[in-house]
């Protein structure tokens, strides 16, 4: 395939307090233009804009910024799988003629404007698993995504023998690489084995540490062709291949012949053919890690390890910067901050150019970014130098 370029990136700050002075459509446009400059472009070049689902309009966004001469705008309905699926669609953009620079921005007041003390919504458009939640799940109790995900953690360890210490493994890693990261909500806040073990039950085996946090921030991304590219100023990230891939049912989770096959299952070996590439070729991932245990499933289901041998791989510093395969660098959605996914582009960008001092992963020359949306909506793009 004809490759596309991932030419700008940028992020807002990320913050967990009372309203952060930005409303929901001024968090990604300040992100959106802070990528527009750093990939060396006026606003009025973008033609083309990606925003995440049920979080902006193209039009508002292009209005606001001023992109004059919008001629592409879609909008992928995967929920966190999103950004990663939007790359697929942005490069295809780029490269056909359609557009020539893309947008993909991403961000939300996730904190300040959206608590857990709020109620439930009965809007099907607004619930993942849409009707079935609403009319099975929700009069049950079964109401959070914490929940959710749980029954397919607690198969895994009824399955495979998974253990709650290695869904610690992660959440430290993610809390360990956040140590590195100034921009990081976690930064300052080292955390040990003994903390997670301790921190409270919430969907059994999901304890509070298991959780993504809740935050106010965005971030954002620019698509061009790899010719445009080599004008512009910043050193382009190649887009080597992407795709996505939905659960069957997509609605239900209970009820599926195979609780562990996700979207990530189907697009996985469809993005490695398309690259010519195997996960060993990656030098990083950033799995999208709304969960513990869904960093886990992923890392199955994309092939870095079999099915139920993912607790072993994750233990011994495995996924630490300097071991086999550093994952989520900057903290994850479990340590940096929850911009729904898009911040894991963003630090991927930045390994693969190269730079990031103590958390540079050597040598880096091909990473992974997965996304994880709704119930089981999977994405993946393998980027490279």
């Amino acid at each position: 395939m004809k490759e596309a370029c991932i030419v700008g990136i940028g992020e807002t700050d990320y913050c967990r307090k009372p309203g952060s002075g930005l409303s929901q459509l001024g968090v990604q446009l300040q992100a959106s233009a802070r990528a527009i400059g750093e990939a060396g472009l006026k606003a009025s070049e973008i033609d083309g804009i990606m925003p995440f689902p049920n979080l902006g309009r193209a039009e508002e966004i292009a209005a606001n910024l001023g992109c004059e001469n919008l001629r592409y705008a879609a909008t992928i309905h995967m929920g966190g799988a999103a950004p990663a699926a939007s790359l697929q669609s942005a490069a295809a953009a780029v490269n056909s003629g359609m557009a020539n620079y893309v947008l993909l921005p991403a961000g939300w007041n996730g904190y300040s404007g959206a608590r857990v003390r709020q109620t439930v919504s009965q809007d099907v458009s607004s619930i993942p698993g849409g009707a079935i939640a609403r009319d099975y799940y929700l009069p049950f109790g079964f109401t959070a995504p914490p929940q959710w995900y749980s029954v397919m953690a607690r198969r895994h360890m009824h399955e495979f023998g998974t253990r709650s210490e290695q869904l610690g493994a992660i959440a430290l890693t993610m809390r360990k690489h956040a140590q590195l990261n100034p921009k990081a909500v976690m930064h300052g806040k080292p955390m040990t084995m003994d903390d997670y073990l301790a921190s409270p039950m919430l969907a059994d085996p999901y304890r509070f540490f298991d959780c993504c946090l809740e935050t106010d921030g965005g971030a954002a991304v620019v698509v061009t062709s790899a010719e445009r590219a080599r004008d512009l100023p910043t050193r382009p990230v190649r887009i080597l291949a992407a795709a996505c891939g939905q659960p069957y049912p997509a609605d239900e989770i209970t009820n599926r012949r195979d609780i562990f096959k996700t979207g990530l299952t189907i697009a996985a070996p469809e993005a490695f053919g398309k690259a010519g590439l195997t996960p060993s070729d990656a030098d990083f991932a950033m799995i999208y890690d709304c969960f513990t245990f869904e960093v886990l499933q992923q890392l199955e289901e994309a092939g870095f390890c079999q099915r139920g041998e993912g607790g072993s791989f994750v233990e011994g510093g495995r996924i630490e910067l300097g071991g086999e395969l550093p994952v989520n660098t900057h903290g994850g959605l479990l340590s940096e901050a929850h911009v729904l996914g898009m911040s894991h582009i963003v630090e991927a960008v930045r390994q693969l150019r190269g730079g990031l001092g103590e958390r540079q992963v050597k040598d880096a020359q091909v990473g992974v970014v997965t996304g994880w949306g709704d119930f089981g909506d999977g994405s993946i793009a393998l980027l490279a130098r």
